[in-house]
């Protein structure tokens, strides 16, 4: 009787230890899956964030940070438009012709709507922060200057489409990065309107 064998209860225990190990694969294996998710921390810093325009005068510039880097919102006067269009023949790449900006926003004012302009505050040279400069022949850049963006670093210098002007170590216009107008008054930086069309 000590020779026999109990197939039921071997059985059981062998389906217990098998479970019990899997259980235990599983609850090791969580911890070391779930490191390779990114933080909330860096989730965040990519999401798009939305801007509410409506306080914004002609001629203002606001600032705000999205993935880490600064944007710009400037509300462009009617002057300021008429500007832009005098100045083509001193810029590198007036037509925007190079990728920087999507596709709705390759056009003379770099935007959606003509009198918003949305860019990335970093300069294309070496990555400083040009400061906005939107007065008008200012004693300081020359007569001709008819308002914009100019990097302390080197002197790059940018209209207010964010368009680099020739002569200058900048040979690339400003990034304008993806947007649309979620409503009259509020932007959504980070999702381009041609996904949400």
């Amino acid at each position: 009787m000590a020779n026999e064998v109990n197939k039921g209860r071997r059985q059981f225990l062998i389906g217990s230890t098998c479970t019990l190990g899997a259980l235990g694969a599983v609850g090791v294996a969580t911890p070391f899956v779930a490191a390779w998710q990114p933080s909330r921390q860096s989730r965040a810093a990519g999401a798009p964030i939305q801007v509410d325009i409506s306080k914004l005068e002609l001629g203002q510039q606001m600032t705000v940070e999205w993935q880490g880097q600064p944007v710009w919102v400037v509300k462009r006067t009617p002057q300021n438009l008429t500007d832009l269009a005098s100045l083509t023949a001193q810029l590198v790449d007036p037509s925007s012709q190079k990728d920087q900006q999507p596709s709705y926003a390759q056009n003379a004012y770099r935007s959606i709507k003509p009198e918003i302009s949305v860019l990335i505050g970093i300069c294309t040279h070496l990555g400083c922060s040009p400061t906005y400069r939107p007065d008008r022949a200012a004693k300081d850049l020359d007569a001709s200057w008819k308002g914009g963006f100019v990097c302390p670093c080197h002197g790059s210098r940018f209209d207010l489409a964010g368009r680099a002007y020739k002569h200058y170590p900048a040979q690339a216009n400003l990034i304008v990065p993806p947007y649309f107008y979620k409503t009259d008054t509020v932007i959504e930086i980070g999702v381009s309107c041609e996904v949400k069309a």
